[in-house]
């Protein structure tokens, strides 16, 4: 693997070129043997080039919101998803500039014969890629050293991901910095959980000294560090960082959005709105919408509105308690919802009036953020601004990704805001909104420890 490994990122060069590549030479026959045929005027040469660089730049764009470059780092499935999300944005751009230009609206079916084929080209491209990029760099032989705090869902997710990585050992930090650091030439890779900052200081040096690649898993305090302001003022470098939250320009920016993309939500969304009405209504004759307490900022308690996915009275005997996996709770209809997040539309109501925002943490029930804080004070931070229908931590994480990652997510999205951030969250949306493993339930909890993994 260490062989080819100064050509991983020229591989994933041209590999990436020609997933645009192959795309926009579909592309270059459609417009120029069809739609550049029937329009009223048509284009000569530099047109003609013009218009696919055009396709190409839109492509380029929407590749990079979504993923679409990102090879070898997300998971086929995912990746392929990605791609054919941004085919499919561009191609209805596309179509509409098309008819702007010619003033008049063409027949869609070579649009949608395009979109097909290059919809095979992606996946066709995608799975070549994955068998060429694997046998030059096998799955890494990974060492895992890992603290007090539980390491059980960090090794689920190294072992997700088989195509990358191989989680060969774990060891606890108890056993000595100096005992680990001799075992950690016989790995690719070290990844650091969360131990204490001493002896992962040490580790992270010495992994340095000896060109050991390291994947660390970042403390709350990694997060206020890395989103600070570099300040070049003194001779000393120092990290500003001023915790006051959002300024009065951005509220006022980010309220102004809210209002008026709800509305246009609403509006847009409204037949939505009536066919799960009735879905829901013919299941069990229930209410159509669920209601119940949340939190927003500075920890103002509001009542959030959500179309109801489970049997009436779900928690009458269990209490407040999240959503499992395969939870018998959950009616026929609200799976669906939940998977698609449709069960979410109502909230735009909670976001024109001003409880919500369309971007920010999500809202937690007060009963269950009073049970996280008593195991993680810092979880309270995320009330510095107010709660949101899509986030940082929905689209980087999952429905089951723990609450201290899910912090972490959610003061990354508070310490980086900007406007563009929040645009780039909602254009992201519609890509996890079809992604089941964005919407898992909770796992139930083990017992077993990591001692299958013990080297010493």
């Amino acid at each position: 693997m260490r062989k080819y490994e100064q050509y991983k990122r020229l591989i994933k060069f041209i590999f990436s070129f020609s997933a645009i590549f192959f795309v926009v030479v579909i592309y270059w026959y459609v417009w120029n043997g069809y739609y550049n045929k029937i329009i009223g005027d048509p284009f000569w040469r530099k047109g003609n080039w013009l218009m696919v660089a055009l396709y190409a730049a839109l492509l380029a764009l929407f590749y990079r919101t979504y993923g679409g470059f990102k090879i070898a780092y997300l998971k086929k499935g995912n990746l392929i998803w990605s791609q054919i999300l941004s085919i499919i944005f561009v191609n209805v751009i596309t179509y509409f500039q098309i008819a702007l230009l010619d003033k008049r609206f063409h027949p869609v079916y070579p649009m949608i014969v395009m979109s097909m084929g290059e919809f095979g080209i992606v996946t066709l491209w995608a799975n070549v890629f994955q068998v060429i990029y694997r046998k030059l760099f096998p799955p890494k032989k990974m060492l895992l050293i890992y603290g007090e705090r539980s390491a059980f869902h960090l090794r689920d997710k190294i072992n997700s991901r088989e195509d990358k990585y191989y989680l060969a050992g774990a060891v606890h930090i108890s056993e000595g910095v100096e005992k680990i650091v001799a075992q950690i030439g016989e790995y690719d890779a070290v990844i650091i959980g969360d131990i204490p900052a001493h002896e992962r200081n040490q580790l992270m040096k010495l992994c340095f000294e000896q060109s050991v690649r390291t994947y660390t898993v970042p403390k709350i305090s990694d997060i206020l560090l890395r989103t600070s302001t570099d300040l070049d003022i003194f001779d000393s470098p120092l990290l500003l960082s001023r915790n006051e939250g959002l300024q009065i320009e951005q509220r006022f920016l980010k309220r102004l959005c809210d209002v008026a993309l709800s509305s246009l939500g609403l509006l847009i969304t409204s037949p939505f709105f009536a066919i799960i009405a009735v879905l829901i209504k013919c299941t069990d004759r229930g209410p159509i919408f669920y209601r119940q307490d949340r939190l927003t900022k500075d920890r103002r308690v509001f009542s959030i509105c959500k179309f109801r996915t489970m049997i009436q009275d779900a928690e009458k005997d269990t209490g407040a308690k999240l959503a499992a996996d395969h939870d018998e709770r959950i009616l026929p209809v609200g799976r669906f919802l939940r998977r698609t997040r449709l069960d979410e539309l109502p909230q735009l109501w909670n976001i024109l009036r001003g409880d919500m925002s369309l971007v920010g943490p999500r809202p937690e029930r007060p009963e269950l953020a009073t049970e996280i804080e008593e195991n993680i004070p810092e979880f309270a931070y995320r009330l510095k601004v107010k709660a949101g229908l899509t986030g940082y931590a929905q689209v980087y994480g999952k429905y089951n990704t723990t609450a201290y990652d899910k912090l972490k997510l959610d003061l990354t999205y508070i310490r980086k805001y900007s406007i563009f951030l929040d645009l780039k969250m909602i254009l992201m949306t519609p890509k996890i909104m079809f992604m089941k493993e964005s919407a898992e339930g909770v796992k139930e909890e083990r017992e077993e420890d990591m001692s299958e993994f013990r080297l010493f």
